[in-house]
């Protein structure tokens, strides 16, 4: 057994002890055939991303009942997501996952109207600039932006849940910093899904599941770090890599990932750091699911996931009916 940070128990750790349904376990296997495309050079990620965007427009459906209403937000475009359950005070602001490269608005609008039927809230999703046409810090600019935009609108940011997932999980917490730095209001918490937060790429689980990973592979993950990040002198850069950042005054964390796939250690690590900075974490490893499995509603962990997520914010916000 390889030595992890895993190794040491701790209180705010959680290890969810399921069996991988057998759901997970066929997923994991279709994405071994299927999902993982190699990016060798810059020029391929054009074309992946197309590519991504076609199997996001065929493979994911949002219900009918949720509105989709594209909007600028403080010069970003974004997009609101409600349900005829959504309170207009309660806002999640999420920014969405896909190595700061990619995006899929059909799957993420899916997983954010879910969040917010649990909630009884609205989602803003910023579409922020992706790379290699806009490298860092284009990205965390932008999503910058977007939450001060929320509060110019006079939401009170103990209303407001900041979430993302992977590189959004990244772009959360240096939006967190930012807006502390700047002597903002920070909003009453945030939910960080697989975090993608070390630029180093020097956690032991990157290096214990290349190429088990059903989802990501190290050489592909090498040429998107240099899609967005242009001097290797800015890997340990804060606001490149959080998990170097000073976590004193971040409010509430609550971070789920894999329990085998390359990211966990990344949010092990951050929540270790956090509960030593004295900050409300809580963190919740899933066994052998892959790298952002809330995506697929189709999971039983999933739908669990997302009622532990409901749970945590709930009683953070004060939101006396979610999580219920």
């Amino acid at each position: 057994m390889d030595s992890t940070p895993m190794d040491k128990p701790a209180d705010y750790r959680h290890t969810i002890e399921l069996r991988p349904s057998w759901q997970t376990r066929a997923l994991n296997a279709l994405l071994r055939l299927s999902a993982r495309r190699r990016v060798s050079q810059e020029s391929d990620v054009a074309v992946l991303r197309r590519a991504y965007e076609e199997i996001d427009a065929r493979y994911f459906q949002v219900a009918r009942e949720v509105l989709r209403t594209p909007v600028d937000c403080g010069g970003v475009p974004a997009e609101w997501v409600t349900l005829p359950e959504s309170r207009h005070e309660r806002v999640i602001l999420y920014l969405h996952g896909g190595s700061f490269a990619f995006r899929f608005p059909n799957a993420h609008a899916a997983l954010v109207s879910r969040l917010c039927r649990r909630l009884g809230a609205r989602a803003l999703i910023p579409d922020y600039r992706l790379a290699p046409e806009y490298p860092f810090p284009a990205a965390p600019d932008d999503c910058h932006r977007a939450y001060r935009a929320l509060i110019a609108q006079g939401l009170d940011p103990r209303n407001i849940v900041l979430a993302g997932d992977s590189a959004g999980g990244n772009l959360a917490l240096v939006t967190l910093q930012r807006v502390r730095a700047a002597g903002e209001a920070l909003p009453s918490c945030a939910v960080l899904l697989s975090p993608a937060l070390d630029c180093t790429m020097t956690s032991p689980s990157m290096a214990d599941y290349d190429g088990l990973d059903p989802v990501l592979q190290l050489r592909t993950l090498l040429v998107l770090r240099r899609c967005y990040v242009q001097s290797p002198q800015q890997y340990i850069d804060p606001e490149v890599s959080p998990l170097f950042a000073d976590f004193r005054g971040f409010p509430p964390l609550f971070l789920q990932a894999g329990s085998s796939e390359m990211l966990r250690d990344e949010a092990v690590r951050a929540a270790d750091k956090a509960h030593a900075a004295g900050v409300d974490v809580e963190l919740e490893i899933w066994p052998e699911v892959p790298h952002t499995f809330q995506v697929a509603a189709f999971l039983p962990e999933a739908t669990s996931a997302i009622d532990h997520i409901a749970r945590f914010v709930g009683r953070r916000t004060g939101w006396g009916d979610a999580g219920a």
